[in-house]
């Protein structure tokens, strides 16, 4: 829920949320290397959301906002597939996403892009294809909460670790996946994710 226009889509109002909205992905989830997602049956509609992706490099608890640049080292585009059916129904019941969000290859990651500090000041922006057509763009100067600021709150409650990946939050454009579908996700002019449907 860190663009908002991505949350009128969903029938939110138009507003900035006094906290980031939080949820975990199991490790079970990650799928990269350009292996393909096999459709679950029992799951229905299945959504991309297309987003960055950035990758933290040192451990830390309770970062301070204005050292939070220094806690990650890489980007990539990712991909949060979500059971949309199941959400919604969870969201009316008062649930927590887990399961809609956590399924097996439900965190797709393309190859890491190293940053330098100045590469972390400016807006990165990125966009994802389905069969050759651009469906969903986005930049990170529209979010909500910075990267920096995800890392700074999210830092107060959990310590942050080497290798944990931090989805950052889609734009607008999210909508569903179907088989023999492929996937290209760009980083400015860089592709580095191509994956299929199966």
């Amino acid at each position: 829920m860190n663009y908002a226009e991505h949350n009128k889509e969903l029938g939110e109002t138009l507003y900035k949320s006094k906290k980031p909205v939080v949820f975990i992905k199991p490790d079970s989830s990650l799928l990269k290397d350009g292996k393909p997602l096999f459709l679950p049956d029992e799951l229905g509609r299945i959504d991309y959301e297309t987003e960055l992706v950035v990758r933290i490099c040192r451990v830390g608890k309770s970062i301070p906002l204005r050292f939070a640049y220094r806690y990650y080292d890489a980007v990539t585009v990712g991909i949060d597939f979500t059971a949309r059916d199941m959400q919604k129904q969870l969201r009316e019941e008062g649930l927590p996403w887990t399961l809609c969000k956590g399924f097996d290859g439900a965190a797709t990651i393309g190859s890491w892009v190293e940053l330098t500090d100045e590469m972390k000041q400016e807006n990165m922006h990125f966009h994802l294809d389905i069969n050759g057509t651009t469906v969903q763009e986005g930049c990170s100067g529209n979010m909500t909460y910075s990267i920096d600021e995800l890392i700074a709150y999210i830092s107060q409650f959990m310590t942050l670790k080497m290798g944990d990946l931090l989805f950052t939050g889609t734009p607008p454009g999210v909508g569903p996946v179907s088989i023999h579908d492929r996937l290209t996700g760009w980083l400015e002019d860089r592709k580095v994710l191509e994956m299929k449907i199966k």
